[in-house]
């Protein structure tokens, strides 16, 4: 009793002196300890009126009217210089729609045609593309797809594997920021160089990263990078997702996916295709307004919020969870599958136990809101604009609770 006490001490300890703390107010919360951000963030409290508006006034009274006088068209480039900032790039480099996976497609695919016409001839000859071998499938199955798409083949590998495989054959490289099942963090900074050093491209997944941590994306000149808008951005369910072109390479990004929405004349209806100018070549069709601009609404919350502060916190919440969980949790019962090093670790930490199925059913029945991911492996996100210490001191007590009932069953 006295562990508890101390471990919930020190939750309100550091709960006075969270400078993100008031930000918890902007979302529409219940008493349920909610950790599973990093699939579906909480609902930004001001998105429902934003989208009411959309739809009554912008759609129902304004009707076409809206795509000039409510911003309708520039929205994929406007919505993708508010993300900029989250992911370390200026402005003009960014713009969102469509699914992540599509976005994976363009970006991989534009990226073998952009190296090969980079230099010389001898670039013709690079016909590899290498993919993170622990990837979520989604990303392999497109990889595999552009690989057919270019007459290249397809080699995974894990990413630390990856300066060993680079070759002069290589032409791209598909990478996840954060390990989706482990939440490791890979070095983003390091592989990217030795991908270019290499004379290949460098093409990054950021679903588990964008809203959580740095990444530096202009800092690191990483090449393209593609993301969810739904989990730290608390987009909501199936909100856009973004693409981003590097500004020296947006000349050269030929789409495997040319629509009349990044056409030079958009409204030309002209047979021939020319590309936009910049990222917008990015897009496709029309985009998906509803969601687009809930999104929007959702990003206000980051108003006067670093994302150097997110990730402070991000790190101190996941180590207080730790402790929390080796204090509370039967000895021998989990095991953590994240990285104990801070420069290893995303904002979710992966607890490995036989009967995880069960246990996280558990954990949601007794308001502890995680995910489980087969066959054993218990996910906990961490996002920092709304989750607090407090949540964290009860969610591991409630954990070595259930494991406890498991374990004397």
């Amino acid at each position: 009793m006295s562990e508890i006490r101390e471990l919930a001490f020190k939750a309100g300890e550091l709960d006075a002196a969270d400078e993100l703390g008031e930000l918890r107010g902007k979302f529409v919360l219940d008493e349920v300890v909610y950790l599973d951000g990093n699939s579906l963030g909480a609902l930004p409290a001001a998105v429902p009126a934003h989208v009411d508006d959309v739809v009554r006034r912008q759609w129902g009274s304004l009707r076409i009217r809206s795509w000039e006088e409510s911003g309708w068209w520039t929205a994929p480039e406007r919505i993708g210089d508010r993300i900029a900032p989250l992911v370390g790039a200026e402005a003009g480099q960014i713009v969102v729609g469509d699914s992540t996976s599509v976005n994976v497609f363009k970006a991989l695919v534009a990226a073998v045609r952009a190296v090969r016409v980079a230099g010389d001839g001898r670039d013709e000859n690079r016909d590899e593309i290498l993919v993170d071998a622990t990837t979520f499938p989604t990303d392999g199955y497109i990889a595999g797809s552009a690989a057919r798409m270019t007459g290249c083949s397809l080699r995974p590998v894990t990413p630390a594997e990856v300066p060993g495989a680079l070759s002069d054959r290589t032409a791209a490289v598909l990478l996840n920021h954060v390990d989706y099942r482990t939440g490791r963090l890979h070095d983003l900074p390091g592989l990217t160089a030795a991908v270019h050093e290499a004379g290949a491209y460098a093409v990054w997944d950021l679903c588990h990263s964008a809203g959580a941590l740095p990444v530096g994306l202009d800092e690191h000149g990483v090449d393209l990078a593609v993301g969810c808008t739904y989990k730290y951005l608390n987009g909501g369910p199936g909100s856009p997702a973004y693409l981003y072109v590097r500004r020296d390479l947006q000349s050269r990004f030929d789409s495997p996916l040319p629509g009349w929405n990044s056409h030079a004349e958009p409204f030309g209806m002209r047979p021939e295709y020319t590309p936009a100018p910049g990222a917008l070549r990015g897009r496709v069709g029309t985009p998906d307004i509803l969601s687009m601009l809930a999104l929007e609404a959702a990003l206000e919350v980051w108003d006067g919020v670093t994302i150097e502060a997110v990730r402070a916190k991000s790190l101190a919440l996941t180590d207080f969870f730790l402790e929390c969980v080796a204090a509370y949790v039967p000895e021998g019962r989990i095991e953590s599958l994240t990285p104990v090093a801070h420069a290893e670790r995303g904002s979710q930490v992966a607890l490995r136990c036989p009967d995880a199925g069960d246990v996280m059913k558990r954990l949601i029945e007794n308001g502890v809101v995680g995910d489980f991911r087969h066959p054993d492996v218990l996910r906990f996100g961490f996002t920092p604009l709304y989750v607090g210490f407090g949540d964290v001191e009860r969610a591991g007590r409630v954990l070595g609770e259930v494991l406890g009932e498991v374990l004397v069953s």
